[in-house]
C-alpha cells in the first residue's frame, strides 16, 4: 500500500486536481467529473478499455475525493480568510460550492494539499479493499478533515428544537451578528426602517438543498431516481454511467436554474444493486429479471436518499462549511450492497470492493 500511496505521478496528478478544484469551483470541478464518466462508460460501451473512467474521472486529477474535495476545502479556507465576503449569500460562505475561486496561490495550495490527501483517502480504501465506495469515503473523510485543521465546528451549534429540526428555516429565522449572522443585503423593508441584524444574518439552520430536505419529497424522489439509475444500469451493464448523468446535470444547478434535484447519490447505489442482484448464485436475492432488479434499485434509490438527507441535518445544516450529503449516502448504499452480499442474500456485490 506504500508504494501506492506514495506514486510519485498520481501524487503531482492529484496536486493538480485538488488545484484545478480550488480554482473552478467543487461544483464546476464535479460536474467536469460527471462529463468525464460519461465519456468513459460511452467509450466501453464503445469497446474500449474503460480508462477514461479510471485514470481521468476516477483517477488522480479528476476524482471527486481529489477535485471536489480540494475544491471544498479551498472553499472553507477563502471563506475564513475573508475571500468571498463580496459574494451575497443566505448560507455560510464557506458552503457556495458553485463559487469559482480563481488564482489566489494560497487558495490553490490549500486546494492541491486537500486534493492529495483525499486520493491518499481514496487510495488506501481501494487498496485494503474497504466494502464501500473508497472515492466517496475520501470526499466525506477530507471534509471532516478541513473542518478539524481550519478550525471549524464538526457539527455547528444546534439551534432547532433537535439536531434534526429544520423548522428554524422553513420560518425564515437568522442569526444575530453575535450569533455567526453576515449581513447579505443592505435593502430596507417599504416602510424605510433598516432591517434589524437578525434580517440581515445568514439562516439560524442551513438544510444543504432548500427544494430538497422534506423526508417525503426526498423519498419520492428517491423511489423515481433509483428506478433510473437501476434501468440505466442494467440496459448499459454499467453501475457508472448513471452516476455521471446525474452529476453532469448539476451543471443546470451551478447555472442557477432553481429546484434542479441532486440524484447521483441515489443512481449509482441503485445501479449497483440493481446489477448485484441480477447475477447468478445461490444467494437469498439471486438470478433475478429486470423488474426485480428495478424494484431492489427503487428501495436502494429511496434508502439512499433518506441517509443523505439524514447526514445533512446532523453535519451540514448546524455548520459553517460544506460536508456532502450525497458522499456520505454513496458509502453508506455501497456498504449495505456489500453487507447482503457477505450475509447471502446478495450474489454478488458487482464492483464494491470485498475482502
Amino acid at each position: 500500500m506504500i508504494d501506492a500511496l506514495f506514486d510519485l505521478a498520481n501524487m503531482i496528478a492529484a496536486l493538480g486536481g485538488g488545484a484545478f478544484g480550488a480554482a473552478f469551483g467543487p461544483l464546476p470541478a464535479f460536474v467536469f467529473t460527471g462529463f468525464m464518466v460519461i465519456a468513459g462508460e460511452a467509450s466501453v460501451l464503445a469497446g474500449g478499455d474503460g480508462a477514461i473512467t479510471d485514470q481521468i474521472a476516477f483517477g488522480p486529477a479528476f476524482s471527486p475525493a481529489v477535485s471536489f474535495a480540494g475544491g471544498v476545502a479551498a472553499t472553507a479556507y477563502a471563506a475564513r480568510r475573508g475571500y468571498m465576503d463580496g459574494f451575497a449569500s443566505d448560507y455560510h460562505q464557506a458552503k457556495n460550492i458553485s463559487q469559482a475561486l480563481g488564482t489566489k496561490p494560497d487558495v490553490l495550495i490549500v486546494g492541491a494539499s486537500f486534493g492529495l490527501l483525499g486520493w491518499w483517502i481514496q487510495v488506501a480504501s481501494d487498496t485494503l479493499a474497504l466494502p464501500y465506495d473508497p472515492i466517496a469515503m475520501g470526499v466525506v473523510l477530507s471534509a471532516i478533515f478541513h473542518r478539524l485543521i481550519l478550525g471549524y465546528s464538526i457539527i455547528g451549534t444546534v439551534r432547532g428544537s433537535n439536531i434534526l429540526d429544520m423548522s428554524p428555516f422553513e420560518r425564515g429565522e437568522r442569526r444575530t451578528a453575535t450569533d455567526g449572522g453576515e449581513v447579505i443585503a443592505a435593502d430596507k423593508p417599504a416602510n424605510g426602517a433598516a432591517k434589524t441584524a437578525t434580517e440581515l444574518g445568514r439562516f439560524a439552520v442551513e438544510p444543504w438543498l432548500p427544494h430538497q430536505y422534506k423526508w417525503g419529497h426526498v423519498a419520492t424522489l428517491g423511489a423515481f431516481a433509483g428506478i433510473l439509475g437501476g434501468w440505466i444500469a442494467i440496459a448499459s451493464q454499467s453501475p457508472f454511467l448513471a452516476f455521471g448523468i446525474s452529476a453532469a446535470s448539476l451543471l443546470f444547478l451551478n447555472l442557477g436554474i432553481e429546484k434542479v434535484p441532486v440524484t447521483h447519490h441515489i443512481t449509482l447505489p441503485a445501479g449497483t444493486a440493481a446489477l448485484a442482484v441480477m447475477a447468478s448464485g445461490d444467494a437469498v436475492i439471486a438470478g433475478v429479471g429486470q423488474s426485480g432488479a428495478l424494484i431492489v434499485a427503487l428501495i436502494f434509490g429511496v434508502i439512499c436518499a433518506l441517509f443523505a438527507e439524514l447526514f445533512q441535518r446532523v453535519f451540514f445544516a448546524h455548520g459553517d462549511t460544506h460536508v456532502d450529503p450525497p458522499a456520505a449516502a454513496i458509502v453508506f448504499g455501497t456498504l449495505l450492497v456489500a453487507v447482503l452480499y457477505f450475509a447471502g442474500v446478495f450474489p454478488d456485490a458487482s464492483w464494491v470492493p470485498t475482502l
